[in-house]
């Protein structure tokens, strides 16, 4: 009988992040460096555990329990292909690249002026855009599982017409 081997408790991207973190600040921007690959490995992680997207909760009427589980699945994704081919789009890629722009000239601005006070304004800048990116990058990755109101209401509309009593996603 073999040994069974020891189950790692991190997943492979995070080891990842953890064995290649900076040890000292050997960076151009301090430890700005450190930061940023800290952000970016939180900002992997939150896209890769949001990657399932959320799906309408039905309340099991008497609808539901008369068509049952498989054509509900399949009523439901009708209505989410109807809705995406009416122009209600669940695609937030746009406003994503446009907070995450935001998000650097902000953090850019800010950190330009702490270190005009500090003495040192190109490593404020550069460690306040990263920052700020960073920031917005991840809290737009975080949101993107949410499905834009349009496209929510929409799908639910047309559930309500099959019958159907939505009652929440996830």
């Amino acid at each position: 009988m073999k040994p069974e081997k020891p189950r790692q408790t991190l997943p492979l991207y995070l080891r990842w992040c953890f064995a290649n973190r900076p040890k000292t600040q050997t960076s151009a921007m301090g430890s700005a460096g450190g930061i940023i690959i800290s952000m970016m490995c939180m900002v992997l992680a939150a896209t890769l555990s949001s990657c399932a997207a959320r799906r309408p909760v039905l309340y099991p009427n008497y609808h539901l329990t008369m068509v049952g589980q498989e054509t509900a699945a399949s009523d439901i994704d009708a209505c989410m292909e109807l809705a995406r081919n009416y122009g209600a789009g669940e695609d937030k890629g746009e406003q994503i690249a446009k907070d995450t722009a935001t998000g650097a000239a902000v953090g850019g601005a800010t950190g330009a002026a702490v270190g005009a006070v500090v003495g040192n304004l190109g490593k404020g800048a550069g460690a306040g855009a990263a920052g700020g990116a960073a920031g917005a990058l991840t809290r737009g990755v975080i949101r993107s599982g949410d499905p834009d109101p349009i496209f929510r209401r929409f799908v639910e509309k047309c559930l309500r017409d099959k019958g159907y009593e939505p009652i929440g996603w996830q």
